[in-house]
């Protein structure tokens, strides 16, 4: 069965920003790409039949306490990687970040104020989850108009793969300190990809720079398709056990 793992990617200078997608063929060759949108990648000749996304799918009205269930149900399990998991707003305040009736000086202020006003106690966005918002509503509005890809594409986070890959230890190393890459984590995260069967080629620093993504990201996006591979197999466990459903009939809940 051939699957996928994606991530969303920072436009490295050439207006190409979107999504990095790792692909996995039945016979375990695996091969990356980089996309303008995600529904690129079922418009492909040979689609994948399972897709894991580095991004929240399911989006509350409100929040309550800290967050949704997929949430507090995996930062227990990270050690000192908890922080990579952040709280997701309210549907509207994901929204109110690509609101084009708001100057875009003043979304995330738009974005924190509805937010604010949507969840209990009232919390703002932070500025890490406010440069993902874009992204979310790109596949927010995909799912919610694409009804047979839901049961085709499933939310993963990499540091929960990455937990499950490393026998339900949490890594000791982060992938970043204070927005840089780290050579001794991305090594680490390396090393256990190799080890899970992922072609040195496919992850190397020199791939991540003929695609124009970061490290981060593609190793992000093969921890993904690791999990891709899982979840086709009957593998993979969901947070929580089962998905919790949106408003919208889209899943909520974390695979690893």
């Amino acid at each position: 069965m051939r699957v996928a793992g994606v991530d969303g990617c920072k436009d490295r200078g050439d207006g190409k920003g979107g999504w990095v997608a790792v692909i996995v063929e039945p016979d375990g060759s695996a091969h990356a790409t980089r996309l303008r949108a995600i529904a690129e990648l079922f418009e492909r000749p040979l689609a994948p039949h399972i897709v894991a996304v580095d991004m929240p799918i399911g989006l509350p009205e409100r929040i309550e306490t800290n967050g949704r269930a997929p949430e507090r149900l995996v930062r227990p399990k990270l050690g000192q990687r908890q922080s990579s998991v952040f709280s997701m707003p309210s549907r509207a305040a994901v929204y109110a970040s690509v609101d084009d009736s708001v100057p875009e000086a003043a979304r995330y202020r738009h974005a924190c104020a509805v937010a604010l006003a949507t969840s209990t106690p009232p919390r703002k966005v932070s500025r890490q989850g406010f440069a993902l918002f874009p992204r979310i509503v790109e596949l927010d509005r995909w799912l919610r108009a694409t009804p047979a890809a839901r049961e085709k594409v499933f939310e993963c986070h990499p540091e929960v793969s990455f937990w499950a890959m490393n026998d339900k230890v949490p890594l000791n190393l982060p992938k970043k300190v204070k927005g840089i890459a780290a050579a001794p984590g991305l090594e680490l995260r390396r090393r256990l990809l190799e080890a899970a069967g992922f072609a040195p080629e496919v992850i190397s620093p020199l791939k991540a720079r003929e695609l124009r993504v970061g490290e981060d990201d593609l190793i992000d996006a093969c921890a993904a398709a690791w999990t891709a591979g899982r979840i086709a197999r009957g593998q993979a466990t969901s947070f929580p056990s089962p998905p919790e459903r949106d408003s919208e009939g889209l899943p909520v809940a974390i695979w690893a």
